[in-house]
């Protein structure tokens, strides 16, 4: 399905061009953890991986969680350098790093997915100006693996060589440079719900794509954004594996608890949040996911978007 994607773009970033050896997905077994320090983690500070923090979070397990784990929350495309330069143990890596960062491993159980419309991932160009005549697109650097994905969304619309441009993600700015933008998280989900007001008051007409939904309708596969990660030496035990379970399967039981902390936060309607957070995102690693990751590696390989990398269960 993909032969006709084997030319390799010319644009490929840097951080996309680094060699790493096959990994796997690790079964974390039992070893002893008496007298070690707090484990560090690199968390994302999104909404969509609400439900994977609720523990770490809210009462009654937040205080017991607290002495043996350190929060810290950043980008996701801060997470995995965190993890690289030792300064995390654990990290909700963007999976592209995978394939960048040596001796990352992927700790099993929790997943940022979609298996369809996903809605945070945007691509949004000027209704004049078809996919396969972009001359540039501005990118929000918040996740790697997003603008992986895209690039090789582009391949597939006859544009692989477009320059990316790195900038912040503010999409009136980020069109004021390029011919389109992509935005990622959170600014993607206001996007939508300012798309109308910006109609308005510009008289622009944007098309809205959601990558995922792309992704999707190209290979049949779910788009899967996220893991978490462990970094290389690190000795985990299967509580580790267990507390990351727990706190995802104990969020998805108080969405609406989550829904309404999170429309204090966002100016976004709670019934969005809502639906985003059961109907949208797709949090267990289940095998349609890894199967996705597998598609993804695999693609990006024959594309030249990433270096070959290899999942294996």
């Amino acid at each position: 399905m993909f032969d006709e994607w084997q030319a390799k773009s010319p644009s490929i970033p840097r951080f996309l061009r680094v060699a790493h050896p096959q990994a796997r997905l690790v079964s974390l077994k039992s070893v002893k953890t008496q007298n070690e320090p707090r484990l560090r983690v690199a968390a994302i500070d999104f909404l969509n991986p609400a439900p994977l923090m609720w523990d770490f979070e809210h009462p009654p397990l937040d205080s017991v969680l607290a002495q043996r784990y350190s929060i810290d929350r950043m980008l996701p495309s801060e997470c995995a350098a965190r993890l690289a330069s030792g300064e995390a143990d654990i990290g909700l890596v963007p999976i592209a790093a995978l394939a960048t960062t040596p001796g990352l491993r992927i700790l099993p159980g929790c997943t940022i997915a979609s298996k369809d419309h996903v809605r945070s991932l945007l691509l949004v160009r000027r209704a004049g100006q078809p996919l396969a005549k972009l001359r540039s697109v501005a990118a929000d650097t918040a996740s790697r693996t997003t603008i992986a994905y895209a690039r090789l969304l582009f391949h597939k619309w006859g544009n692989p060589a477009v320059p990316f441009l790195p900038l912040a993600a503010d999409l009136d700015r980020m069109l004021s440079q390029a011919d389109a933008a992509i935005l990622i998280g959170d600014p993607a989900l206001f996007a939508l719900e300012e798309r109308s007001n910006r109609f308005e008051r510009t008289g622009e007409e944007l098309v809205y794509h959601d990558l995922a939904h792309e992704w999707r309708a190209l290979t049949g596969l779910p788009f899967v954004s996220a893991v978490w990660g462990a970094a290389h030496g690190d000795s985990l035990n299967e509580s580790v594996a267990r507390d990351l379970v727990l706190s995802r399967d104990h969020g998805l039981q108080n969405i609406d608890a989550l829904t309404a902390e999170w429309s204090q936060r966002l100016p976004i309607p709670e019934n969005t949040i809502r639906s985003y957070l059961t109907g949208n995102i797709h949090y267990v690693l289940d095998e349609e996911c890894m199967e996705g990751m597998r598609g993804f590696f695999r693609i990006a390989a024959q594309c030249g978007v990433l270096p070959t990398y290899t999942v294996s269960m």
